[in-house]
């Protein structure tokens, strides 16, 4: 037994280390290969530690040969869809640091972090894909704009045993679903006349052009064609935000420096590692072995956190990181209350697993009521769809849901696994009580 616990902490031991440097390093392993937290495939900085564009659009009026006449101000109502659609635009394209501002003379800015091509972002965010359905006749069967639910990029086969490729797949509403079956089975009858096809076509150019072999009766399609993955993932953008409602026209667009000066970032992750290091000197000063279990502990929830971020292209601002950090606080407090509890239990006189076992489940129902209702406050932050604190809600909520597993489980688990070992010295869990001067202080 003893033995089988010293080699299971080892292991853990080493598994955390290993995870931190997956995490934060990346790893290459046959075909997944992931570039670490802070690599080309890691987590979106924001603004304010990475820069990007700024694009500012001008509402106007143009006839019906598409030239302008003049700016305009929009309605207060067109003003608040356009700004709903720049930033689902934002979200889908995984910017929710994107800041989204309007002014009183038709004015709309966008802050885009990390993007350094103007033009491209331009192109996102001003561009609606106008997508139909047509005949082979050219006749037009269905229309993106009226006639499609919803769209979503995928990457897959589209069909069994055919090679995985990105597309967008859409699904249609009710009674586009009918107009699609009966332009199928017409498409079907047209095979001697080599049109049984229906063509796909975007702004004019067709997409894709399958053959039809029988009537389509279901409510969704693929579209395939020669997309990379951030094409599609664009077309699928562009057509689920649908339209604008007013026309626009760049009126400046610039790229801008982190505003918080280049080596922000590198400041505030070295800020982080020393207030961690202070933390585990803390942890183990104050309750010794089972500080240093809540240590290992802590290394297996930075490892956790950072790859979920970095798998999951989090956008990191200065307020996530202040999110990581309060969480990095609230992960340790949750130890802090277990082994408060557990130093209660042995100064009654249990036994040392007898405390142990008895702290975690005293101190339960505390640290469960208290990450709830903080995890139900990011929540409300999320909703409120507020860039500047989305990013430390995002941070904070995933940050604490992880404290909790950490604290209850693998704290928990290894506190098992050193009890294990048959450590009977009391001193090195519970400080022991000394007398002086008539009052009791811990040796």
């Amino acid at each position: 037994m003893k033995n089988k616990s010293i080699a299971t902490l080892t292991i853990v031991v080493l598994a955390a280390i290993l995870l931190n440097y997956v995490a934060f390093f990346g790893i290459n392993v046959g075909n997944f290969e992931y570039g670490g937290m802070f690599g080309n495939n890691g987590i979106k900085k924001g603004i304010d530690l990475a820069g990007g564009s700024v694009i500012t659009f001008q509402a106007v009026e143009k006839d019906a040969n598409g030239n302008k006449i003049g700016d305009i101000v929009p309605s207060t109502e067109d003003m608040t869809s356009l700004k709903g659609i720049f930033d689902l635009r934002m979200q889908a394209e995984g910017y929710t640091e994107a800041r989204i501002s309007s002014s009183d003379d038709g004015k709309i800015t966008v802050e885009i972090p990390e993007m350094q091509d103007t033009d491209a972002a331009a192109e996102l965010l001003g561009t609606t894909a106008k997508l139909t359905f047509n005949d082979a006749d050219g006749n037009v069967i269905l229309d993106a704009g009226t006639d499609l639910k919803s769209a979503s990029y995928e990457f897959g086969a589209t069909e069994q045993g055919t090679a995985a490729t990105h597309h967008v797949k859409v699904e249609f509403n009710p009674d586009a679903r009918q107009k699609f079956a009966d332009a199928t089975r017409a498409a079907a009858a047209r095979v001697s006349e080599g049109k049984n096809y229906i063509a796909i076509v975007k702004d004019g150019e067709i997409v894709s052009q399958p053959s039809v072999s029988k009537e389509i009766d279901e409510s969704s399609c693929v579209i395939t064609g020669q997309f990379t993955a951030d094409s599609a993932r664009q077309l699928a953008n562009q057509i689920q935000s649908g339209s604008l409602p007013v026309d626009l026209e760049i009126a400046g667009a610039n790229k801008v420096g982190a505003e918080l000066g280049p080596d922000a970032l590198k400041n505030s992750i070295i800020a982080a590692a020393i207030g961690l290091l202070l933390i585990m000197i803390f942890m183990v000063a104050m309750y010794r072995l089972p500080g240093l279990i809540a240590d290992i502990s802590l290394l297996i929830y930075i490892g956790l956190m950072g790859l979920i971020m970095g798998l999951f292209h989090f956008n990191l601002s200065l307020s996530g990181i202040a999110g990581i950090v309060l969480s990095i606080g609230m992960a340790v407090d949750a130890d802090c209350i277990i082994f408060e509890r557990v130093k209660e239990e042995m100064r009654l006189g249990k036994t040392i697993r007898a405390s142990v076992m008895s702290g975690f489940d005293k101190a339960f129902s505390a640290i469960f009521d208290s990450n709830v209702t903080t995890i139900i406050t990011c929540i409300v932050l999320i909703l409120s769809k507020i860039s500047t604190i989305t990013g430390f809600a995002w941070t904070l909520g995933i940050g604490v849901i992880l404290s909790m597993f950490t604290a209850i489980v693998i704290t928990k688990f290894l506190m098992k696994q050193l009890l294990g070992i048959g450590i009977e010295n009391r001193n090195l869990f519970c400080p022991a009580k000394a007398k002086k001067g008539g009052a009791e202080v811990n040796a």
